[in-house]
C-alpha cells in the first residue's frame, strides 16, 4: 500500500497482459503492503482454504480493480505493483461476507472494486499535501455506503448472511490458551474476513515469504492487539476470532516495515501504534453498530493518521522517506 506518485503524467503505453496480471496478483499481498507475487500466492490460496466464495470475489476484486486503473492510464508501475488493486479486493469480500452470494452480489462486486479504485486515486491526491496516504481508507468508505444502502434495496438486499451475523459472545474476559493460539493466527486471516486460525497461519507463511522483517512485525502486531485486548478485558471468545487484533496487525506491518526507520524509538513508536488501533476497535464498534454498520479496517486508517501525522513535530521518530531522501542528498553532493 505505498503511495503513488500524485503529479500528472504523459498517458502512458497500454500495458502488457502480464503487467495487467501481475498488479491484479500483487494487489491482494498490497492488502499487507506486500508486492511479493509469492506472498500474494499464498495469500490468495489460503483465502481459498476460507471458502470458495472468498477466493473468488478477492479474484473478481484484484481484476476488476487492476484492469479499470489500466483503461483510466494509470501510471505503469502504479498498476503492476497492484497499489490501486487492494481496496477493491477487499471491497469485493465485503460484498459477499455481509450480503450473501447472489447474483446481484457479484455485480455489487464489481461497483466496488470499481468505486475502490477511483476512491484511492481522490483520497492519495487530498492526503499527499499532509503527508499521508489512502491505506485501506477507500475500501472503508465504499464498503460503508454499500452494505448501508443495500437493505433499501429489494433487488440487491436478500436477508442478513451467516457469514454477517455475530453470534451471541459470552463477556468473560478470561482468556484460555487456546484463544490465545488461535487469536495470534486469527488476528493475520480477520484482515481479510476470514476468521478461521489455519488461515491465518497460512498467510503468516506468505509474509514470511517477503521477508523476516515482514513477518515478525506481523507477529509482533498480533501479540500486541492480544495483549492490549486481554489487559483491558475484552471478551474472550472475541479474542480468540481475532476480531481485535487485525487492525493492530496491519499497523504494525505500515510502520514497522513500511513507514519508520528500523530504530529502537521508532519500533517502540509501532508497538504504541498497534496498541491504539486495538483499544480504537471497540469504541469505533459500538459507534458503527448504532446504524448497521461495521468496523472494518477503520481503527487501522484513523490510528496511522494521526500518528503519521504527527511525526513531523516528534523528532525522534523518523520516516524511512526521510531517510531515503537524506541519501539521495549524500549521492547527489558526492
Amino acid at each position: 500500500m505505498a503511495s503513488q506518485p500524485l503529479t500528472s503524467h504523459p498517458v502512458p503505453p497500454s500495458g502488457s497482459l502480464r503487467g495487467t496480471a501481475l498488479g491484479a496478483l500483487r494487489g491482494i499481498g498490497q492488502v499487507d503492503f506486500q508486492a511479493s507475487v509469492w506472498t500474494s500466492l499464498v495469500i490468495l490460496a489460503a483465502l481459498w482454504v476460507e471458502s470458495w466464495e472468498t477466493g473468488l470475489f478477492a479474484v473478481i476484486g484484484a481484476v476488476v480493480s487492476t484492469l479499470t486503473a489500466r483503461l483510466l492510464a494509470v501510471e505503469h508501475d502504479t498498476v503492476t505493483q497492484g497499489l490501486m488493486t487492494y481496496c477493491g479486493v477487499l471491497g469485493a469480500i465485503a460484498m459477499v461476507v455481509y450480503l450473501g452470494h447472489h447474483p446481484s452480489t457479484y455485480v455489487l462486486a464489481v461497483s466496488a472494486a470499481v468505486t475502490c479504485t477511483l476512491i484511492t486515486a481522490t483520497l492519495n491526491r487530498l492526503l499527499n499535501p499532509f503527508g499521508l496516504r489512502a491505506f485501506t481508507g477507500p475500501f472503508c468508505l465504499v464498503a460503508l455506503v454499500m452494505v448501508l444502502g443495500a437493505p433499501s434495496y429489494e433487488r440487491v438486499w436478500h436477508g442478513t448472511p451467516e457469514t454477517a451475523v455475530t453470534p451471541a459472545t459470552p463477556r468473560s474476559p478470561v482468556v484460555s490458551w487456546t484463544d490465545l493460539w488461535q487469536g495470534f493466527f486469527s488476528n493475520i486471516s480477520q484482515i481479510f474476513f476470514a476468521g478461521t486460525w489455519y488461515v491465518g497461519l497460512i498467510m503468516l507463511v506468505g509474509l514470511f515469504l517477503a521477508g523476516w522483517k515482514v513477518g515478525l512485525f506481523a507477529a509482533v502486531g498480533s501479540v500486541v492487539g492480544l495483549l492490549t485486548a486481554w489487559a483491558l478485558g475484552a471478551p474472550a471468545a472475541l479474542i480468540g476470532e481475532g476480531i481485535y487484533g487485525y487492525n493492530a496487525v496491519l499497523t504494525s506491518l505500515a510502520f514497522g516495515v513500511v513507514l519508520l526507520r528500523p530504530t529502537a524509538w521508532n519500533h517502540g513508536f509501532t508497538v504504541v501504534a498497534a496498541a491504539s488501533a486495538t483499544a480504537l476497535t471497540a469504541s469505533l464498534a459500538v459507534l458503527f453498530e448504532t446504524f448497521g454498520s461495521h468496523t472494518f479496517t477503520w481503527p487501522f486508517n484513523i490510528t496511522t493518521w494521526a500518528l503519521l501525522a504527527a511525526v513531523p513535530l516528534l523528532p525522534r521518530i523518523t520516516l524511512l522517506a526521510d531517510a531515503d531522501a537524506d541519501a539521495d542528498a549524500d549521492a547527489d553532493d558526492s
